[in-house]
């Protein structure tokens, strides 16, 4: 592991719009550097992607791009970020995708000239490696054909490359249902990590071929799939907090092998990647409730460089058309932050406690990201000798930190959730102590049909 100590040592420094190293654009967006900037995902209403639809495709993104950016300059936005986020036919046949990155660079580049507004585009292609059975994670077409569009897409001008890799959830969806805390440990800290040396090492190849930047990655199909289940009332709220500080481990590979920041938007694991790294990063919460319920509206923004929608379908609503219309509350989430910012320290202090109380004690996950809390995880994964190790550090500190809020009555929690805290912690003291011995365990009780272990080089 990289990382030893602490980027971010004091948790009264967790704040939103600033982190310890920001990123400036070739716009001059200056990501962490003081400013929090909405940053805009979208995607189709319910439509095939085919060689037939492509032209409706293409008029989709055209008016999308056109209607956003009409919209951030009447609102005086201080800049934007644009997310590309492919559906997997974008990314199976790279054309496509690089068709629609075309679309909305060259309405950014028409924006920033006509009007000033600078702007960025991140690009993240859907992983398709997954669709493989077991799936093919170095080598195959779905590995060949993102490759390609990353390539096609840096080249063009897309600044930011991100992605949410899938290395490892073969098994780990199964991990959550059994509430199996060792097996989220091997699918993330093992597996996955494995995976994002690999990939990150070499989006980083492309990205320095053509002068764009490595953003970041994020545990979506891991920690969010566990938020989801959660909600559902189909696993414990106590096990899904426990799982977003393990995820962090994971995410956190992709800084080690050439990500700057911004971390991306669905990676509620950032705030612990953030303390640990400095990077700035993207983060979602009530106004992505377009794309998903959460229990985190409020406190996700705590830690917002920038600030997202996660995703919003290209429909109309009363307002207007829906990515216009989250454009507009993007920006005025974001001139409520800036405003605490310009106001000063503990203006924007007082804002971050608000956006932490109203949120910490109704729900585990909320409160396992008290910056607090984060800094605790974030220390225990950095004291780690390694990732596996790290895992487990992190799952312990996350129950240290629900163990002590609900003693302290500050955390309110059902019997039914904290009847799971002996049961995570004795899983935990089951494993072993060194990883190839819990590697050799894991390999004799996981589906072995459900992934190949050489794609991970286990």
């Amino acid at each position: 592991m990289k990382y030893r100590q602490l980027a971010i040592s004091n948790s009264r420094d967790l704040l939103f719009g600033i982190a310890p190293k920001p990123l400036r654009t070739r716009r001059g967006l200056h990501i962490g550097g003081g400013v929090v900037y909405p940053e805009l995902n979208f995607t189709l209403p319910a439509m095939d992607v085919t060689a037939a639809t492509m032209p409706e495709v293409a008029r989709h993104y055209r008016d999308i791009i056109t209607g956003a950016l009409k919209r951030a300059v009447e609102l005086e936005a201080p800049g934007v970020v644009i997310e590309f986020e492919t559906v997997p036919p974008m990314t199976s046949t790279p054309a496509y995708g690089l068709e629609l990155a075309n679309i909305l660079l060259d309405a950014m580049n028409d924006t920033h000239v006509k009007h000033g507004l600078p702007s960025v585009l991140r690009m993240t292609p859907n992983d398709n490696r997954e669709f493989a059975r077991p799936p093919l994670m170095r080598h195959g077409e779905h590995w060949e054909r993102m490759q390609e569009l990353f390539e096609g897409a840096a080249k063009a001008g897309a600044e930011l490359l991100s992605i949410e890799s899938v290395g490892g959830k073969e098994l780990h969806d199964e991990a959550l249902l059994q509430c199996d805390i060792g097996q989220v440990i091997y699918a993330m800290c093992s597996l996955g990590v494995r995976d994002m040396a690999f990939l990150w090492d070499r989006l980083n190849e492309i990205a320095r071929r053509h002068g764009a930047v490595c953003a970041g990655d994020t545990a979506c199909g891991f920690g969010n799939t566990a938020m989801v289940l959660a909600e559902q009332r189909m696993i414990p709220r106590v096990f899904a907090a426990v799982v977003r500080a393990v995820s962090a481990v994971r995410s956190l590979v992709a800084y080690e092998h050439g990500a700057v920041g911004p971390g991306k938007d669905c990676g509620y694991e950032n705030p612990f990647l953030k303390a640990i790294t400095g990077y700035p990063m993207a983060m979602e919460g009530k106004t992505a409730a377009c794309a998903h319920l959460s229990p985190l509206g409020n406190i996700a923004a705590v830690y917002a460089d920038t600030w997202s929608n996660e995703s919003v379908q290209n429909i109309k609503l009363l307002g207007g058309m829906a990515p216009t219309c989250y454009m507009e509350q993007l920006i005025y989430d974001c001139r409520l932050m800036n405003r605490a910012l310009a106001e000063g320290r503990e203006s924007a202090l007082t804002l971050r406690r608000w956006l932490v109380e109203s949120d910490a004690g109704l729900d585990p996950q909320a409160w396992v990201l008290r910056p607090e809390s984060v800094i605790a995880v974030a220390q225990a994964i950095v004291d780690a000798p390694d990732y596996y190790r790290a895992g487990v550090a992190a799952a312990r500190a996350a129950l240290v930190e629900l163990k002590t809020g609900h003693a302290s009555g500050a955390l309110k929690l059902e019997a039914r959730e904290t009847a799971f805290f002996d049961r995570i912690e004795a899983q935990l003291d089951d494993l072993p102590d060194n990883e190839p011995e819990f590697i050799e365990a894991q390999k004799q009780v996981v589906d072995a049909g459900k992934y190949l272990p050489a794609e991970y080089g286990v």
